[in-house]
C-alpha cells in the first residue's frame, strides 16, 4: 500500500506513534509518505520506502495567523495525486482530520482517497472540548472513512462527549520489542550514576498535564531514603519551573535535565524505575517503552493507563498528586531486589505478549485494507 501520514512532528506521544508506525510499515514493504511542516523528531528520512513532504505556509501580510490547515490540505491532495496514495492516515484530530477531509474532497472528481483519523487523547479531552473547536472536531471525526483510538477509555470518552455515530476501532499503542529491550548489565550507567546510584527516569513533553513538578517532589522524598538520581528527558513549558523546584528542594545536583533525545531506548534501559505521574493520559506510551526495557513503571490511575499497566503485577498505579504514595512505590522498587526482578520480568512479558509491533502493526494493515475496500 501507499500511505500518507500526517502528525505533529514535535516531541509528543501522537507524533512518536505516527513516526514509529510509518517506520514499521515501511519495514513491512509499504510505501510511506510523511506530510507535515517539519521532519518528525524520530524519523530518519533516508530510510528505505520513507518519503518526507514539507508543508510550506505562506506568511502573507493579510493573514494574522498563517492558514496551516489549508496549506496542509493542498499538500495532502498534491502528494496523494502525484504518488497515487491509497490512503491518508492523520494523527491527532485537530486540524489534521479537517485537512484530510478537504484533501479527499478536492480529489473526489478524479479518484477516491479515503482517510483514517487516529485519536490520541488531548485532541479529544482538551482541544476538541474547547467550544471553539467542538463542532469541527465532531464533524471531521464523523466524516472520516475510518477512526481509531489508542485506548478503550479514549473511545468511550469520544463517544460520550461528541456523540459520534461513526465506528471507532481501538488499536493500542505499540513498541518495537527488539529496539526497546532490557540491558541487564546497564552498560553506560556510570555516565549518569557515577557513585552507584539507582536511576529513576521520566519522559514527556513537560506540559502541565504531565505533572513534571510531581516528579521533582516525589524524587525529593525518595532521596531521603535511597541513593538515587533522576533523569528528566524532554522539554516544554514546565522545564524551567521543574529546574527551579529541584533547586529549592536541594536536590538539583541529583537531577539531570537532558532535553529532547532521539534514542530514548538507550536511556530507558539504564533506569531502575520509570515515573509517569500524569493527570491525564490516554494510554501511556513512555510507560510501555519502559516496560519493554524491563523497567517497571510507577504511574497514575487515569485514562487508558490501566489498559497498559496492571497494578502490582507489572508496575504500580497511584492517585494523581499522591506524592507520598508514588514515592513509597518507587522506593520499594529501588530497595527490594526480588520485587524489582519480579515486576521487571512481568513488565517485559506484558510488552512482548500484548503490545509488540508484530501484534499491533498488522491490526493497522487489516484496518487500512478494510477502509480502502469500502465503497
Amino acid at each position: 500500500m501507499k500511505i500518507g501520514i500526517t502528525c505533529y512532528p514535535t516531541y509528543g506521544g501522537s507524533g512518536i506513534v505516527a513516526t514509529e508506525l510509518g517506520l514499521e510499515l515501511a519495514a513491512r514493504g509499504h510505501e510511506i509518505h510523511f506530510i507535515t511542516y517539519a521532519n518528525p523528531i524520530r524519523l530518519d528520512p533516508g530510510t528505505h520506502r520513507i518519503h518526507y513532504h514539507e508543508v510550506e505556509v505562506s506568511n502573507y501580510p493579510l493573514f494574522q495567523y498563517p492558514p496551516y490547515c489549508l496549506a496542509l490540505a493542498s499538500r495532502m491532495a498534491e502528494v496523494a495525486e502525484v504518488y497515487q496514495l491509497d490512503l491518508l492516515h492523520v494523527h491527532y484530530a485537530i486540524p489534521h482530520s479537517v485537512s484530510a477531509l478537504l484533501a479527499r474532497d478536492m480529489l473526489s472528481a478524479k479518484r477516491r482517497v479515503p482517510f483514517v483519523t487516529t485519536l490520541h487523547g488531548t485532541d479529544i479531552t482538551l482541544v476538541g472540548m474547547d467550544r471553539s473547536y467542538y463542532g469541527i472536531t465532531q464533524y471531521s471525526i464523523e466524516k472520516s472513512d475510518g477512526v481509531t483510538s489508542i485506548s478503550e477509555d479514549l473511545r468511550r470518552q469520544t463517544l460520550d462527549v461528541f456523540k459520534i455515530q461513526n465506528e471507532i476501532r481501538v488499536i493500542h499503542n505499540f513498541v518495537n520489542c527488539d529496539v526497546y529491550a532490557p540491558d541487564i548489565d546497564r552498560h553506560g550507567i556510570e555516565d549518569y550514576a557515577p557513585n552507584g546510584e539507582k536511576l529513576v527516569i521520566h519522559l514527556s513533553n513537560f506540559r502541565p498535564v504531565k505533572r513534571v513538578l510531581d516528579c521533582i517532589r516525589v524524587f525529593a522524598d525518595v532521596r531521603k531514603d535511597v541513593n538515587a538520581r533522576l533523569l528528566m528527558v524532554g522539554d516544554g513549558p514546565d522545564r524551567g519551573p521543574a529546574e527551579h523546584l529541584a533547586h529549592q528542594l536541594g536536590i538539583k545536583e541529583h537531577v539531570d535535565f537532558l532535553g529532547k533525545q532521539n534514542n530514548v531506548e538507550r536511556l530507558i534501559r539504564l533506569a531502575h524505575v520509570i515515573h509517569m505521574p500524569s493527570e491525564m493520559e490516554s494510554f501511556g506510551l513512555a510507560a510501555l517503552e519502559g516496560m519493554a526495557c524491563g523497567v517497571p513503571p510507577v504511574g497514575t490511575r487515569v485514562g487508558g493507563v490501566p489498559e497498559c499497566i496492571t497494578d502490582q503485577v507489572d508496575g504500580f498505579l497511584e492517585a494523581v498528586g499522591d506524592i507520598r504514595g508514588q514515592s513509597e512505590r518507587i522506593k520499594s522498587l529501588l530497595t527490594d531486589e526480588s520485587l524489582h526482578l519480579r515486576m521487571s520480568t512481568a513488565a517485559r512479558k506484558t510488552a512482548t505478549t500484548r503490545f509488540c509491533t508484530t501484534k499491533i502493526i498488522q491490526q493497522y494493515e487489516r484496518y487500512y485494507e478494510e477502509v480502502i475496500a469500502r465503497k
